[in-house]
């Protein structure tokens, strides 16, 4: 079932989201497994990456976890870990949209919500920018409760903010290279990239690569296969340590890093890949996946 093309309206589908709230978590998750993937959801001996990643929605519950999620929480994590170089500079972090001062701003910058999924917005020129319009979206973003939509707990309980940092460079195609590492107990497995996401996300093209970086016939449904040519970055090998580092404490996380002209940028922690209703074309990859995730043996609940 595409549901999206029965509830084309995102706001109409939140809403209806929201109604169901009421809903006990597993129930919640077993409704949207089905809806969004056409598949029953086994919890009791979960075989897919995507049936997994709902046991691990549902048991596992580290308070790392929570930090992690939060998007200026985490930079103190990634310093911890002894990366502080790959931090994206930070313009400011602010809990009212009025404290923000755009005049000592530079020309370009990107803001985020500490909370969002999405919640972004690039600026390229302030000085076209609509303040007034923009202080009105973040104020909607700040007082807006943490979503329950896809039983994501790790994000209930991220304090509402929002942060400036610098504008990535766009590369010679208009893309700013992103590489997404699908790490299990702190070892990468998998990872994929996008091109042509940057300005329309929906019209992106993505493939899936083996840690040596090759290509592999995978990719996630929504999205074009990548045809063209990807090179692998010079210092691909350091991403990939890296990468290995900030999930060593965790079952499984995604790490994305930016690769800009050569210099490595963290980008986010990611524990639910799409929520964990990804359907991947050929569906074989699902369990593929699934056989790297080892679920911890008992509940952790923290």
């Amino acid at each position: 079932m595409n549901y999206k093309k029965i509830f084309k309206n995102q706001k109409f589908r939140l809403k209806i989201l929201k109604m169901l709230d009421f809903l006990p978590d597993k129930q919640m998750i077993k409704l949207q497994y089905r809806i969004k993937t056409g598949r029953k959801l086994n919890l009791n001996n979960p075989e897919r990456y995507t049936e997994k990643l709902q046991q691990y929605k549902l048991n596992y519950r580290d308070p790392l976890m929570t930090m992690c999620s939060d998007k200026y929480e985490v930079r103190k994590y990634v310093e911890s870990k002894g990366l502080k170089e790959i931090l994206n500079p930070l313009y400011g972090v602010y809990e009212k949209a009025e404290d923000i001062n755009f005049d000592t701003l530079p020309k370009s910058f990107v803001i985020k919500h500490t909370n969002g999924s999405g919640a972004n917005i690039l600026v390229e020129d302030k000085d076209q920018l609509n303040i007034s319009e923009v202080r009105e979206k973040l104020n909607a973003w700040l007082n807006s409760k943490p979503p329950k939509y896809g039983r994501e707990w790790c994000y209930y309980n991220v304090s509402s903010r929002i942060i400036i940092e610098k504008l990535l460079e766009r590369d010679e195609n208009n893309d700013i290279p992103d590489y997404k590492f699908f790490c299990f107990n702190g070892e990468v497995k998998y990872l994929y990239t996008m091109i042509n996401y940057v300005d329309d996300h929906s019209q992106g093209e993505c493939s899936f690569f083996t840690p040596d970086f090759e290509k592999l016939p995978y990719k996630r449904s929504e999205y074009k296969e990548i045809t063209s040519s990807i090179e692998k970055p010079t210092n691909f090998d350091e991403m990939i340590k890296i990468a290995e580092i900030l999930s060593e404490d965790f079952p499984h996380v995604r790490v994305d890093l930016y690769n800009i002209q050569g210099k490595i940028v963290f980008g986010e922690l990611t524990f639910y890949n799409a929520s964990g209703y990804t359907v991947f074309e050929p569906d074989e990859f699902d369990f593929i996946m699934g056989r790297e995730f080892e679920l911890p043996k008992e509940k952790v609940v923290f």
